[in-house]
């Protein structure tokens, strides 16, 4: 078990840890696909998108609405359709509607009681905002991918917020549901840190793509999270 109590900060991926980017990536992309005649299955979506995605990251930044710009053209392509420029533009803006999980609210907020939250998040600044909003509570730091002008797992992610956060590693738990764009990274940077396994009770690795990474903790939901670590409090 780790002991909670070494820490100050506690760093979370936003999407797909505490919001619900897999309900929100297939609610955005099923009236597309309806409108050209394509039929796929939630995993199928979900699957291709974690491809795509990361694929887009990789390259020359771009701003994340194009980033899901970009990512729907390949879908496009992967699936026999071109998409309209009005369909792109949707998609991109589709982060505002994406919804929380329910015990993201309730979990950070009881854990904001005993340790500083900061977000690291591959996303633009302004797209974040309308998710902070569900989130419902301050973060002592926001670090986007549009102020580093990168993507995870670019490790020059987490080394612009562990600098903001004074370099002290041994103080920061990196709490996330990615293996790939972050757990990896993160062990990779000496950091602590925290699986939550959204996908616990599913097979697969939804919208990112498969990795190996070995994490510290594993929880199946931030509400066990908090239970923990305020328990040692």
């Amino acid at each position: 078990m780790l002991d909670f109590n070494q820490f100050e900060y506690l760093s979370f991926d936003c999407y797909g840890t505490l919001i619900d980017w897999e309900s929100g990536i297939v609610a955005a992309l099923r009236p597309i696909l309806a409108r050209h005649g394509v039929a796929a299955s939630d995993d199928e979506i979900l699957t291709l998108f974690g491809e795509l995605e990361s694929a887009a990251e990789r390259g020359p930044y771009l701003a994340y609405r194009e980033i899901l710009g970009v990512t729907l053209d390949g879908i496009g392509e992967r699936l026999g359709f071109t998409p309209m420029a009005a369909e792109r533009s949707m998609f991109g803006v589709s982060v505002q509607h994406w919804p929380a999980f329910p015990d993201s609210a309730g979990g950070l907020r009881t854990l904001s009681e005993h340790f500083k939250l900061v977000i690291l998040s591959n996303v633009d600044d302004d797209l974040f905002a309308y998710s902070k909003t569900r989130l419902g509570v301050e973060f002592a730091d926001v670090i986007t991918a549009q102020q580093v002008g990168s993507y995870k797992p670019n490790p020059r992610n987490f080394e612009v917020m562990l600098e903001r956060l004074g370099n002290q590693p041994e103080r920061v738990l990196h709490v996330a549901q990615s293996l790939f764009h972050d757990i990896a990274p993160a062990k990779g940077l000496g950091l602590t840190t925290v699986w939550v396994n959204r996908r616990h009770d599913r097979p697969g690795f939804g919208a990112t793509p498969p990795a190996t990474a070995q994490p510290d903790l594993e929880v199946p939901d931030l509400r066990t999270l908090a239970e923990l670590a305020t328990g040692q409090k």
